[in-house]
């Protein structure tokens, strides 16, 4: 039986398509929010004196690696996951960021999106166990524990400590990258969705979660990726999460403001889009 092909991107824009050292200029804007390295020989032979069961051609996995992040920045999510996988620890940050986004925006089914992080989850494991220097292996991990975390219900999420090993996963990004925005991000979503499930007290003292941590790591996100659409979006949703139709505005100016960037992938496109529907 033929393998059932990933849903397709729905915004193709040539503007995505980063060719040749076309990438390696555009890629301090493309991953401000990620604090991803170039994937260059020179950074992969470091990859490699780390562990040298990933591979040994540092030349030929650089370009397979940069290729997978071309493919994932034009919205060919099944390539770059594919192209990650084929890579081991190496090319998990690509595939659990590839796999992940599409699962989110193009994958309707709850039991599908919860079996692709389940998926997305094992990779990251892998990562840390062979990578635990990289602050990416652990970012992915919180990355996909997150997301698995929204498919399921509240209580076996809660009864798998799955909020627990986010918060450990992001403690350990930020240790090792403190301007990772999209980290920064995802700890400021961690506070609010606790506190919105809980209740301000159980998730102060239970989880150390707060609505004032809440504001302030979304905060320095948007100070470091004024640009990012997902910085934004993640802000909005995060306003309406710990004041509901208090700060119903406030959130819509912050979806206003993603949907307004110019995006620079497929994946922003993508976050953009979905705060311009969020106005209509």
């Amino acid at each position: 039986m033929a393998k059932k092909a990933w849903a397709a991107f729905p915004h193709p824009n040539k503007a995505f398509h980063y060719d040749g050292a076309k990438l390696a200029k555009a890629w301090p804007a493309l991953h401000a929010g990620d604090q991803e390295p170039f994937p260059d020989e020179k950074r992969v032979a470091l990859l490699l004196r780390k562990n040298a069961k990933l591979g040994k051609d540092a030349a030929a996995i650089a370009d397979a690696l940069q290729d997978a992040w071309r493919a994932f920045h034009r919205g060919d999510f099944e390539a770059a996951y594919e192209g990650g996988v084929a890579l081991k620890a190496l090319g998990a940050s690509v595939a659990i960021k590839a796999g992940g986004i599409h699962a989110a925006y193009l994958v309707d089914a709850t039991a599908a999106k919860t079996e692709r992080y389940e998926n997305l989850i094992r990779l990251a494991d892998e990562a840390v166990a062979m990578l635990p220097d990289e602050a990416n292996s652990h970012y992915r991990r919180a990355f996909a524990i997150g997301r698995l975390s929204q498919t399921i219900s509240i209580g076996k999420a809660l009864a798998q400590g799955l909020a627990g090993k986010v918060r450990d996963a992001l403690d350990a990004t930020l240790e090792l990258a403190p301007k990772h925005a999209e980290a920064h991000t995802a700890l400021g979503l961690y506070h609010a969705e606790i506190v919105a499930k809980v209740g301000a007290m159980l998730a102060k003292l239970t989880y150390g979660a707060n609505a004032a941590d809440a504001e302030k790591h979304l905060k320095q996100a948007l100070k470091l990726t004024p640009e990012s659409p997902i910085a934004w979006v993640e802000y909005g949703n995060a306003l309406i999460l710990l004041h509901g139709d208090k700060r119903e505005d406030d959130a819509a100016e912050a979806f206003d403001e993603a949907a307004k960037l110019k995006p620079r992938d497929a994946m922003e496109a993508l976050d953009a889009a979905w705060a311009k529907a969020q106005l209509e």
